[in-house]
């Protein structure tokens, strides 16, 4: 790849870097430019071959590149030799290599999700477990909306040791599968202890922060894990 590279590179320069051309313009320019303008050019030229060969040398002893590494050595001399004319063509590179990268980007997170519904189709026992979550929680938010926490706590269970909790709990270690899911899992049991104990207190007003921040954090979760309206009630 590098040599394919390499050989085709002496494509780009311009006609100007060319022996013949640069000894033609020295003696066609001599006469009415004077001997400065010669020593000009002939610096200019010498100056771009440098620059050339010292960008082939370090390929040769540079470690392994990926392809958009690459891409950026091999541009970055056609603009030592070519000077701006190139950036068109710069552009075009660097943009090619957004498309492929972003394609890459799609289809992972495509097989990502195709991942994802599988785990989720098979976990009909876990999907229960959420569902019933969901219920619960419809009765404990209609009991503190009644300021009823009497019959919140009946159905919160006085703990976090409760058979529903603990159950919800196993549906959301075995779906959850990145740091954002698993963060609103462990704020949505903080707050719902935080509910348990405010009710057993029969405190309404921090009841009803604690119930809507663990409701909330609870619906986040279902968005993050793409089990909305898989189940009722929601």
């Amino acid at each position: 790849m590098a040599t394919a590279f390499l050989s085709t590179a002496s494509s780009f320069y311009p006609s100007s870097l060319s022996p013949s051309t640069s000894s033609s313009c020295s003696s066609s320019s001599s006469s009415t430019l004077g001997p400065a303008f010669v020593y000009l050019n002939n610096q200019n030229v010498q100056r771009r071959r440098t620059l050339c060969k010292a960008f082939n040398e370090s390929l040769l002893h540079a470690p392994v590149l990926n392809k958009r590494g690459f891409s950026l050595c091999f541009i970055t001399s056609l603009v030592l030799a070519a000077g701006n004319g190139c950036s068109n063509a710069i552009a075009a590179i660097l943009e090619a290599d957004d498309d492929e990268e972003l394609l890459e980007k799609v289809k992972k997170d495509r097989q990502k999700r195709l991942e994802r519904q599988g785990v989720i189709s098979s976990s009909s026992k876990e999907k229960g477990y959420l569902q019933d979550l969901v219920y619960k929680l419809s009765q404990i938010g209609q009991a503190i909306d009644n300021n009823d926490l009497s019959a919140a706590s009946s159905v919160l269970g006085g703990s976090t040791d409760t058979e529903w909790v603990k159950n919800a709990n196993v549906a959301f270690n075995k779906l959850s599968s990145s740091p954002e899911e698993t963060t609103q899992v462990e704020t949505f049991n903080s707050s719902l202890a935080s509910l348990i104990s405010s009710a057993t207190k029969n405190d309404v007003e921090t009841s009803k922060v604690a119930f809507v921040e663990s409701a909330t954090a609870f619906e986040k979760w279902m968005t993050l894990t793409g089990l909305t309206g898989q189940l009722r009630g929601l």
